[in-house]
């Protein structure tokens, strides 16, 4: 009888194949069984791809962003850091901010160059202690990896926002210290006790008030609406659905929302939009259902909507939508009754605005916010926001602008309809 080949007697082919195969906990496991074993196991090739799995990082580097003398090392300084919380979830809130630096750095690296370092676990029990609140395990992640943005007087918010008249908001991840102040500081307008289980993790850089916070009872996050300061109204943020479907996996209101935000920026949905010269993450759709397209005699119109929660009233109810008009005329021109002509000129408009598909607004009057917009063939979009009130959701706008071939002050031809495609005003799953 044969005698059984042990499994050190397969040839390193053989245990390097199966190796490659183990976790890093048996990987861990299989350098105990003696010194052989533990050689093979330590080779950095193994953990070099547990780092690249589980932490998406490329490089031996710790929790810092030091360098570390090996793979296997960096991957035990990381699971060390962060020992006392579940491995899967930190592995979760590490792609979720890699997700976002990567499109940053791609798109907008000004915005990336404003992520602070994370913040340490006796500065997250520091905001405990002074909020009285006991913060969900992946806001505590979440700020564990970085602590939110440095100030900037520029529009280098992560999440963004939109412009409407003289009403800016640009959305940044508040650092903690802020968070403690501004928290501190919608407790005192409220002036109940309740309120102290909210943190404010975000909020509108600079002009028009828009705070979100998170409830640390319900994991829920909620944007304040018009009556914040008056009557402590907010809007959740994210599907109460997702929540409780997350909770056993301790999933809660920030983080959905910062991966729905990864996906939106991933997609296409939103974009950088750079205006008088200043660049900002525009949370206005870019693509349909929720963005409109139609093309008219070569003058193309994109429309879109997103609410303004922060001048809505949920008991009212009246709620505010920003809409944003996108201009242009294609390369190949202006064609009206077969001819082609190098410019065009806004003269009207007409709106259509629907409630629950009944009429409420049938606007015509001349211009947009006042300007005559001149399209020339493939310069870029002009852009232009404005608002609607809606009693009640879901509602839309559809409806054409006039234009003159050539000039107002010259036209060359018959005046022509542009077509604005239907473009929703809806009550968002996700609030941003």
């Amino acid at each position: 009888m044969e005698a059984e080949i042990g499994i050190e007697g397969l040839g390193d082919l053989a245990i390097q194949v199966i190796l490659s195969k183990l976790d890093p906990n048996h990987t861990a496991i299989v350098s105990c069984v003696n010194k052989k074993f533990k050689g093979w196991a330590s080779d950095d090739i193994y953990w070099s791809n547990h780092c690249s799995q589980d932490l998406n990082i490329s490089s031996p580097i710790d929790p810092l962003g030091s360098p570390a003398p090996s793979f296997k090392v960096a991957y035990r300084l990381w699971r060390e850091a962060f020992i006392m919380y579940p491995w899967p979830l930190v592995k979760c809130i590490k792609r979720c901010w890699d997700s976002l630096k990567s499109w940053l750095g791609s798109n907008f690296p000004e915005v990336l160059a404003t992520l602070r370092k994370g913040a340490s676990e006796e500065e997250l029990n520091d905001v405990e202690k002074s909020l009285k609140v006991k913060l969900p395990l992946p806001t505590r992640l979440i700020y564990r990896l970085h602590d939110g943005q440095e100030y900037s007087e520029n529009l280098l918010g992560l999440i963004g926002g939109y412009f409407v008249y003289n009403h800016l908001v640009n959305v940044n991840i508040l650092p903690l210290r802020h968070a403690v102040m501004e928290s501190q500081s919608i407790k005192r307008d409220l002036g109940f006790s309740n309120a102290s289980k909210f943190i404010a993790v975000a909020s509108s850089v600079k002009g028009s008030e828009k705070v979100f916070c998170l409830n640390c009872v319900n994991n829920q996050l909620y944007v304040g609406t018009a009556m914040l300061r008056g009557d402590g109204e907010m809007m959740p943020c994210v599907p109460d659905a997702l929540l409780k479907s997350n909770s056993n996996q301790q999933c809660d209101g920030l983080l959905l929302w910062l991966e729905e935000h990864s996906r939106r920026l991933h997609s296409g949905m939103i974009t950088v939009l750079e205006k008088e010269n200043l660049k900002s993450i525009s949370q206005f759709p870019e693509k349909p259902p929720l963005c409109s397209t139609a093309v008219t005699n070569g003058v193309q119109v994109r429309a879109s909507a997103v609410l303004v929660p922060e001048q809505s009233e949920l008991g009212s109810p009246e709620f505010m939508f920003a809409y944003s008009i996108r201009l242009s005329l294609l390369p190949e021109g202006c064609k009206v009754h077969g001819m082609t002509y190098d410019s065009c000129q806004l003269h009207r408009r007409r709106w259509i605005i629907r409630e629950n598909e009944v009429v409420k607004h049938d606007v015509d009057g001349v211009a947009v916010i006042g300007k005559y917009p001149l399209l020339l063939p493939g310069e870029k979009e002009f852009v232009y926001e404005s608002c609607s009130n809606q009693q009640h959701t879901p509602g839309s706008i559809e409806g054409s602008f006039t234009f003159v071939p050539g000039r107002l002050a010259q036209s060359k031809g018959d005046p022509f309809q542009v077509e604005v495609a239907r473009f929703p005003l809806v009550m968002p799953e996700y609030i941003f």
